[in-house]
């Protein structure tokens, strides 16, 4: 598998349609171009199966139903780059903390899950193969770290877990048998964690090709953390790593005036000062690329060669008005107090005004050695 330089763009129609603008040396510029100035060659997009509440409110964050993620695929595709579809199997945000499953599948026992689960990725690659778009690696499930279609699937159920992810994998193959396929964890420096679900997946699973890894310094240990458990995992289980969710901040400056918000109105928790204390580099513009050039070091440092690159995680997530994480229905959804808000713009390869940080010129001008 060749080395990945990649990005998370799911919100790009969205960031777009509410006035999003990105900017290269001062020249407004198309932001799929600027990826490929700066030498990235693939596109992560999520996929959420049904985004809306039952009266059609939309449940924000790019908005990414079927239509959407495959409109922003084709324009990756004609731009010439790389797509990595990211299946959540769930309405809204499927992580370590939720894995709901959609509302059309909420009654479905184990079995019924696990035949919707083939159906639905069967469905969708079928589309995407008709429209071709440049596939280059499907994601079955995002941050499985505790499952996912809970609670039918949350650990430590080991077995319904592996039912879901086979269904998923065997959905890809009926329509792909050779495009890779990647599994994703979350907390990246967290060895023991990987080491206890790959163990329990690999005795029931079916074969796939990657291990994804989120990797927030906030919350995930040290660097040394996750060098330590990229070369044990790869030595492990004989897979490529992807370090698939990455970011790091670039400043400490608040940006509520940008999405004009009054007080309260977003979380914000990317600023908390007692997170920022546990970085190995400052919330500067410096510490930022300082950060990206060890990081690109360290995976590519990965014993075997196994390290195959990494996905900043909604480099473009610009503080524009009326895009945030979430809107009042998906709170619902989620059963989330709120705020809503972006919470994420100060982590971006973008500043505020929509320029392009110096950490985009570390990737452009790191070269892997072959």
């Amino acid at each position: 598998m060749k080395y990945i330089k990649g990005m998370d763009l799911s919100t790009l129609l969205e960031l777009e349609r509410l006035g999003a603008a990105y900017y290269d040396e001062g020249e407004k510029t198309d932001i799929l171009e600027i990826m490929k100035r700066y030498d990235v060659d693939t596109i992560r997009i999520r996929l959420w199966n049904d985004p809306y509440s039952e009266n059609g409110e939309p449940y924000g964050a790019g908005g990414n139903d079927l239509q959407t993620t495959l409109e922003i695929a084709r324009r990756v595709t004609n731009a010439g780059l790389g797509v990595l579809l990211n299946f959540h199997y769930s309405d809204f945000w499927a992580d370590p903390g939720k894995q709901i499953k959609p509302k059309a599948w909420q009654d479905y026992d184990v079995e019924e899950l696990e035949n919707a689960v083939y159906e639905y990725t069967v469905e969708v690659m079928e589309i995407f193969r008709e429209e071709k778009v440049n596939l280059t690696m499907v994601q079955v499930g995002n941050e499985l770290t505790n499952g996912l279609l809970w609670p039918e699937g949350k650990t430590p159920n080991y077995e319904n877990i592996a039912r879901f992810v086979n269904s998923g994998i065997r959905g890809v193959r009926a329509v792909d048998e050779e495009v890779p396929i990647m599994i994703h964890l979350d907390n990246g420096g967290n060895n023991e964690l990987y080491r206890t679900w790959f163990d329990e997946f690999v005795k029931r699973g079916e074969e796939f090709q990657v291990i994804g890894m989120s990797y927030y310094p906030f919350w995930h240990g040290t660097l040394d953390m996750l060098q330590y458990n990229m070369n044990d995992i790869a030595k492990r289980y004989g897979k490529d790593i992807v370090i698939v969710e990455v970011s790091m901040g670039y400043t400490m400056e608040d940006y509520q005036q940008y999405e004009k918000l009054e007080a309260g109105q977003r979380k914000g928790y990317a600023t908390k000062p007692e997170l920022v204390e546990q970085l190995d580099y400052p919330m500067t513009r410096q510490g930022q690329a300082d950060f990206m050039k060890d990081l690109l070091e360290r995976i590519h440092n990965v014993e075997g060669g196994k390290g195959k690159g990494f996905f900043w995680w909604e480099p473009a997530w610009l503080p524009v008005p009326g895009s945030g994480w979430a809107t009042e229905a998906s709170l619902r959804y989620m059963n989330d107090p709120g705020p809503c808000g972006n919470e994420w713009a100060n982590q971006a390869l973008f500043d505020y005004d929509g320029n392009v940080l110096p950490a985009l010129e570390v990737i452009r001008d790191w070269k892997k050695d072959e």
